[in-house]
């Protein structure tokens, strides 16, 4: 098996992705990265002229409803159930402090 990916370019791909790798890791992982691509090469070699490209491997589609406009409930109807509100909005309680950031 011809190395198709060096140590170097997994140590790229780790710093990208914000990973600590060990130089065991690195070399492991250089081995089942070369294999992935020598695999991927092996099926290049299929003859895929008259194949149609598939977005599923079984024959299914979407049952989508119509898509029709219709007059929408209103604010008071939305909000007639709702435990808590201010004026037109639905009131929630706080999830995220001053501290968090956000």
């Amino acid at each position: 098996m011809e190395k198709r990916i060096d140590q170097a370019q997994v140590r790229k791909v780790a710093r990208l992705s914000r990973l600590e790798l060990t130089d065991t890791e690195v070399e492991e992982f250089t081995g089942q990265l070369s294999a992935i691509l020598d695999y991927v090469e092996k099926m290049n070699e299929l003859d895929t002229t008259n194949v149609q490209p598939l977005a599923h491997c079984l024959p299914i589609s979407n049952v989508l409803r119509r898509d029709i406009v219709k007059e929408s409930l209103g604010t008071e109807k939305v909000l007639a159930n709702a435990p808590q509100r201010d004026e037109e909005f639905f009131k929630v309680p706080k999830i995220l402090d001053d501290s968090s950031g956000a």
